[in-house]
C-alpha cells in the first residue's frame, strides 16, 4: 500500500536546496504576511473595543481609542472604575504585548527567511 503524497501549504517557504524565489513572488508573499497581520490587528482591536465598551461602560469611540492605544503600546487613556473593567484592561494589555511580538514575527518572517536563504545559496556555490 502506498502512502498519499504530503500536501504542502500553498504559501509555504522553499527548502534550502531550492532556488530563491523571484522578487515579484517574494513581494506577494510579504504582502500576504502584512495582510494577515492587519487582519489580526482588526480582530484584536475589535475584541479590546468591545471589552472596554461593555465592561468599562465607555462610548464606542473611547473604547476604540483605549484598545488602540494599548495595542500600540502607548497605554490606556481612560481610568477604569469597576473591578471587572480593570481585570479586562490588565489581561488585554498583557495579551496585546504578546500580539505585538507575534505580529512582528509574522511580518518579518519572509524577509528573514529570504536573507537566510540567500546566505545559504551563496555558501553552496
Amino acid at each position: 500500500m502506498t502512502r498519499p503524497a504530503k500536501r504542502r501549504w500553498p504559501y509555504g517557504y522553499e527548502h534550502r536546496t531550492h532556488h530563491v524565489i523571484p522578487w515579484p513572488a517574494f513581494l506577494l508573499r510579504a504582502a500576504r504576511h502584512v495582510a494577515w497581520g492587519l487582519v489580526a490587528v482588526v480582530v484584536v482591536d475589535a475584541i479590546g473595543s468591545a471589552g472596554y465598551h461593555w465592561l468599562g461602560n465607555l462610548p464606542w469611540i473611547d473604547a476604540f481609542l483605549n484598545a488602540s492605544m494599548i495595542l500600540g503600546g502607548m497605554g490606556p487613556v481612560d481610568r477604569m472604575d469597576r473591578d471587572g473593567a480593570k481585570l479586562f484592561a490588565a489581561i488585554y494589555a498583557l495579551f496585546s504585548g504578546l500580539v505585538f511580538v507575534a505580529l512582528m514575527g509574522l511580518v518579518l518572517a519572509p524577509w528573514l527567511h529570504r536573507m537566510l536563504h540567500v546566505i545559504h545559496a551563496e555558501e553552496e556555490k
